[in-house]
This record gives C-alpha cells, structure tokens and sequence, in this order.
C-alpha cells in the first residue's frame, strides 16, 4: 500500500511534517515553550498563505498542469497549517500557565485576535474531509472562506503581538498580490467583452 503512494507525495508530506517533527525534538529536548511560539505560529501563516495562493494561481494560469497538481493537495497544506496553529496554541496555553493568567490576559488584542483566528481556522479544518463535504455540498464553499477572516485577524494577532506590522504583511502580500491580479483579469475581461 505504501510503496503505491507517488514520490511527489511523500516529498509533500516531508515537506508538511518535516518542520513539526524538528519543532517537536526541540520541545522534548528542553526549549521553553515560548521559544516555540513563534515557529509554529509562522510556519501556519506560511502553509495557510501557499493552499490559499493555489486557488488564484490556477484562476490566472489555468492552463498550467503544475497548478492544478497543486490544486488535489491543497488540503493537505491547510490540514498542515492548521495542525501548526493547534502546536502554537498549545505552546501558548503551556507558557501561559495558569487559568488565571489566560483568563487576565483574553482582553489584550494581541491575543483576542489569535484565539479568533484559530476558531475561524478550526471549522475548516474540521469539515476537510470527504464525507464533511458530501454531506455540506454547497455549505462547504461558506466555511471555506472563514479563512480569509482568518488571515486578517492572524495579521492583526501578529502585528499587536510583536507590534510591527512589517513581517505579517509580508507574509500576506504574495496571495494579497494574487487576489489582485484575478480581480484585474477578470474585470479587464468583462470590460473587453462588453465593448466587442
């Protein structure tokens, strides 16, 4: 069963666990868990950025077979991302401590701000299945972009946390750019067939 699995996807799936099996021996061989939070919280808007960049990739060059590969594992890369969130989060909660602190915390924007980011993540998450989406249909598309009120409440965790705003957004701006430029085709598009 294991050798019928295409080398493209077990490099795939190095690529996606590589990182967490790292982040996992640094933990177990004794970095607090603060230092944590910071890798597992990037590496999640880097995995989040490139599934979400497929979809408007493949709007501009629909052509490209590399592109539409991508397009079949773009759930592995949001599952991937989202387990990042989930190590984030429990690095936070082991740091934290104390019920007491994360309740007196909860206010401050810089944390209000990432536990919605990773509710907004989570139901995707959840509904990535094959079955969740047979049984949603057409609800699947709506769940599915809770993510991009996840990507503006992870750049508003971020930038409050750290208070810059420089490295979020440059996380951001590639599948921002993208968005752009399929918006521009397309209303360039509509334009041309309406004036031929």
């Amino acid at each position: 069963m294991i050798s019928k699995i295409p080398v493209a996807r077990w490099l795939l799936y190095v690529f996606l666990i590589g990182p967490a099996l790292a982040m996992a021996y640094q933990a177990l061989s004794g970095t607090e868990a603060a230092d944590m939070l910071h890798p597992t919280g990037e590496m999640s808007v880097r995995l989040m950025m490139i599934a979400m960049m497929i979809g408007p990739a493949v709007r501009l060059w629909p052509r490209s077979r590399w592109l539409k590969r991508a397009l079949r594992h773009r759930r592995h890369i949001g599952v991937a991302a989202f387990g990042y969130a989930f190590a984030h989060l429990i690095f936070y909660l082991v740091e934290t401590g104390t019920i007491k602190f994360l309740l007196d915390e909860i206010g401050a924007p810089g944390i209000w701000t990432g536990w919605l980011a990773f509710f907004l993540m989570l139901v995707p998450a959840l509904a990535s299945n094959d079955a969740s989406m047979r049984v949603m249909k057409r609800m699947w598309k709506p769940v599915q972009r809770l993510l991009y009120a996840a990507v503006a409440f992870t750049v508003l965790h971020w930038g409050f946390l750290i208070d810059e705003w420089g490295p979020a957004i440059v996380h951001v701006a590639p599948w921002l750019a993208l968005q752009l430029a399929v918006l521009l085709k397309f209303s360039l598009s509509s334009k041309t067939r309406i004036t031929s």
